[in-house]
Parts: structure tokens; C-alpha cells; sequence
């Protein structure tokens, strides 16, 4: 089991640590809705070190990622980010991830945990024809995303960066909590604000006493990953493993908006088509009418019982006070309004398909 740099700091702090993607990581501090709560009211920082960092750099780096990621990276400019996903030769998905542009000829790639290797393997080997230079930095640097609408106001003290002149999926290299070179970036995965920092190992410690202490009068607090999970629910945002993974489309999934046919990249022709052809299945929100929880793998069914779908991610809201959930389901049921049902044990529970996102944040 691997370990972030801050390990020992979750473990004093009283955090329930448990196995996840390969390291030992904090899902809770003081509960899951409490957490959940100030994220969305104040400011929270999660520790997700676990992320892997690739650096993709020389004269044919962008070749290579105009190849192997969905969307166009000809958009990208330094100090920007993108959304990706990496599609396989079938057209499914290997990974969902970030681009930074961090110079003319540097790209910055953050994977998810439980696909670092996979994703390595999977890039190399497309970098055979392409020789750009690749480097996995995953175990040298760490990863605070903090997150909340008064992110900014908390943070400010801690750079001379105007943090909130930058714009959302941009980002500003410089001095933070007396640390140079730190990467601010304008993202993450709350839909409530906020940034997602990036440093050394050696120099996370500080970076987190500092980032305390200056939020300290706005509410500011550690957050798990079960809290993270909830969060990212609330906003449709899919989970790899969950609601994406190597044997789903990525146009039934909702991501055609990153899916740029402008360009040639990997298994292209197999989704145009798809495209062309029209979609089988999509994945949809919905929200049940009745009391009940909805879990990862329970069927979806329709209002006479018939299986039409499984449920990808589900959770009670905390933000909402309703069970929610998202799962693929055939096209004519993905109308929003269109009655479902899920079954939760003997119990078939009325559900309705609702449009993405669940919270709207005000």
C-alpha cells in the first residue's frame, strides 16, 4: 500500500483511512454530509496525491496527444486546460484525464490513480512512432484540491497571484504559501469553486500548515473521498471504473462535447460512425420519489418491471435530501421526465430522469 506525503497528517488529524486505487487514503474525517456540507458553504481541502502526473515534452508532443486524446489540443495554450478522455482501439475508454499546456512544448497529464500504469503503457506505446519525450512524475509530486466558494478569499494571502483573475480550466505558475513555482489551477471536481495546487513532495507539509492557517477564519476543513464522491455525484460528473470505463462509449457517456472529429486520433473513424448511426444507450441522471439509496450495480427498470439499465453511481444527496443516481439506460428513456424505476432489494422505486446537473450551484 502506498502512502501520499501527508499520510501521517490524516492520521492524527483522526481520519478513517482505507485502501484506495493502490494507497492508503482518507474517505472521512468527522462524516460524510457534515464534510460535504462545507465544501459547498465554505472551503475544504482534499488530499489526491494519489493522482499521476505524466510530463509529455520536445517537438512532437502535441503529435502525440492530438493522437492518443479525444479532444483537440490545438485549442490548448500555456497557461490552460483541457478536459480529455484517451479512447482504445475499440472505442472505448482508457482513462479520462487533464491536459495543462506548461510551455510551447510541454504538456502536463493528470490521470487517474488506479490508471497510472495502465495509461503509461498505453501512451508509450503510441510515443514509439511519435518520440516525444515522456516522464512519470506521479511519485514525486502531491496534489490539494481546495475546493468551495470561499476558496479564493481564504487563499489569497497566501500569493500576490490574483486568484480570481483566473478563469476556469486555466491556470498560473508562481509563489503560493512561500513556495515558488506552484501550479494554481482553476478546477476540480465539486462544482462549488476553488483550485487544485500542485507541488513537490518535500514541500506539500508546508503547503498544507500554511493553507490552514489561512482559512482558518473561513470554515476551512479537511475532506475524504467519500465526500469527494458525493460532491461529484451531485454534478454528473462520471467516475472511471463507475460510470466510464474501457467497454463504454464515450458518446453515450456524455462526452461529445470533448470528442473533436476535426482531427484523426485513436478508433476516430469508430465513433464517427457511432455518431452517424445514432446512440444505443446514453447515460442519465435520475432522482428517486420515494425514500431509498441507490447503489452502484442495482438494475434499472422500467415502470412494468422489465430490466432496461443498471445503476453506475448513486448516493443520497446531502446537498439535495434524495437519493440520485446515473446509469445507462436506452435512448428512450434518456428524455428528462421519463419515468423509471430502481431496484433497491425486493423494492421497485419510482425514479424520474432529470437533467445533469442534480445541484445547480446558486
Amino acid at each position: 500500500m502506498n502512502n501520499t506525503a501527508l499520510t501521517n497528517v490524516h492520521i492524527q488529524l483522526g481520519a478513517k483511512m482505507v485502501p484506495f486505487a493502490g494507497y492508503n487514503m482518507p474517505v472521512q474525517y468527522e462524516g460524510v454530509t457534515a464534510e460535504h456540507e462545507n465544501v459547498r458553504k465554505n472551503v475544504g481541502v482534499f488530499d489526491v496525491s494519489h493522482m499521476g502526473e505524466f510530463l509529455v515534452s520536445g517537438p512532437n508532443a502535441f503529435a502525440l496527444l492530438q493522437k492518443v486524446c479525444s479532444n483537440d489540443i490545438a485549442k490548448l495554450e500555456i497557461g490552460k486546460a483541457q478536459y480529455n478522455y484517451l479512447p482504445n482501439k475499440q472505442g472505448g475508454i482508457v482513462d479520462d484525464l487533464i491536459v495543462y499546456q506548461i510551455k510551447e512544448e510541454q504538456y502536463l497529464l493528470v490521470v487517474n490513480a488506479s490508471n497510472i500504469d495502465k495509461d503509461w503503457e498505453w501512451i508509450s506505446g503510441y510515443n514509439k512512432e511519435f518520440g516525444a519525450e515522456m516522464k512519470n512524475i506521479s511519485d514525486a509530486y502531491s496534489l490539494l484540491a481546495i475546493q468551495g466558494p470561499k476558496a479564493i478569499e481564504a487563499m489569497q494571502s497566501l500569493t500576490d497571484i490574483d486568484l480570481s483573475a483566473i478563469k476556469f480550466y486555466h491556470f498560473e505558475v508562481g509563489p503560493f504559501a512561500g513556495i515558488p513555482n506552484v501550479i494554481i489551477s482553476a478546477t476540480g471536481y465539486t462544482g462549488s469553486g476553488g483550485f487544485e495546487v500542485y507541488c513537490k513532495n518535500e514541500d506539500v507539509g508546508q503547503l498544507w500548515d500554511k493553507v490552514f492557517e489561512a482559512g482558518k477564519d473561513f470554515g476551512i476543513k479537511p475532506i475524504g473521498l467519500a465526500a469527494r464522491d458525493t460532491l461529484r455525484l451531485e454534478m454528473g460528473y462520471c467516475l472511471y471504473g463507475n460510470d466510464i470505463d474501457d467497454t463504454t462509449s464515450p458518446l453515450e457517456a456524455g462526452l461529445g462535447w470533448v470528442t473533436k472529429f476535426t482531427k484523426d486520433f485513436v478508433a476516430s473513424d469508430i465513433l464517427k460512425t457511432q455518431k452517424e448511426n445514432g446512440l444505443a444507450n446514453k447515460l442519465v441522471g435520475f432522482e428517486l420519489q420515494e425514500r431509498g439509496i441507490p447503489r452502484t450495480g442495482y438494475d434499472i427498470t422500467d415502470m412494468e418491471g422489465n430490466v432496461i439499465g443498471r445503476v453506475t453511481s448513486g448516493t443520497m444527496a446531502p446537498s439535495l435530501g434524495t437519493g440520485i443516481g446515473m446509469g445507462y439506460v436506452p435512448v428512450a428513456y434518456a428524455v428528462p421526465g421519463s419515468a423509471v424505476g430502481i431496484q433497491i432489494r425486493k423494492n421497485q422505486v419510482p425514479a424520474t430522469v432529470v437533467k445533469l446537473p442534480f445541484y445547480k450551484n446558486k
